[in-house]
């Protein structure tokens, strides 16, 4: 099937992290993007080494080395919001609106099942007044 997709469609489905697939979902007006981290190309350096050690963003999700190369620097990104901002990083707040949402959620639905069970109540006094002869 994958391979009908990119013949047809001259296109290939792109493994996206976690955090862009959640910061492009959500409502950009609601994080503060202010202490976001930018990165200076002059700052990085770069090794190509095949294998893998500590120290390094390792990133190989995609066959080009381009690409493999922007995503590393996204990756990169992330994780200093992380250690510079804390809990004002985006992680932080998409965690902590994740949470306000389920919390909303949650509450919705206890006054719902609250309703419902009023309702239920309702409905059998009402049965029980209707047909006082009706035992069961």
């Amino acid at each position: 099937m994958l391979g009908t997709l990119v013949k047809y469609f001259n296109f290939m489905p792109k493994p996206v992290s976690q955090f862009w697939l959640l910061a492009s979902v959500r409502a950009k007006h609601d994080l503060d993007y202010s202490r976001y981290p930018t990165l200076n190309e002059n700052d990085l350096e770069e090794h190509f080494t095949r294998g893998s050690g500590p120290g390094v963003v390792k990133c190989h999700t995609h066959r080009l080395a381009s690409k493999n190369r922007t995503e590393a620097r996204k990756l990169l990104l992330e994780k200093l919001d992380v250690h510079f901002n804390g809990e004002n990083s985006i992680q932080a707040q998409l965690k902590a609106l994740e949470s306000k949402k389920t919390l909303e959620r949650k509450r919705r639905q206890n006054k719902l099942n609250e309703m419902k069970q009023k309702w239920k109540e309702r409905e059998q006094y009402e049965a029980k007044a209707l047909n006082p002869n009706d035992k069961k």
